[in-house]
């Protein structure tokens, strides 16, 4: 495909998505996107953010945790 916001073509990789689920922050890794080499820009489908989402919502294995601070500007 082509990247909406510098016209480079993206490939398709493997990476890691921050992703809120009921007030929940997650990271999930080896998620398929569609990634511009030019700019970065990253693109996901639907299809992949719903397995997501059904991921979440299932039971299922956490990997790590880690802690994170929310700050306002």
């Amino acid at each position: 495909m082509i990247c909406e916001f510098c016209k480079g073509k993206t490939v398709k990789k493997k990476v890691k998505r921050q992703h809120w689920l009921h007030d929940k922050l997650y990271i999930v890794e080896n998620v398929e996107a569609e990634v511009c080499p030019e700019c970065g820009e990253r693109y996901f489908h639907a299809k992949v953010l719903d397995k997501i989402d059904c991921l979440l919502k299932a039971s299922h294995i956490v990997k790590d945790k880690i802690e994170i601070e929310v700050v306002s500007l």
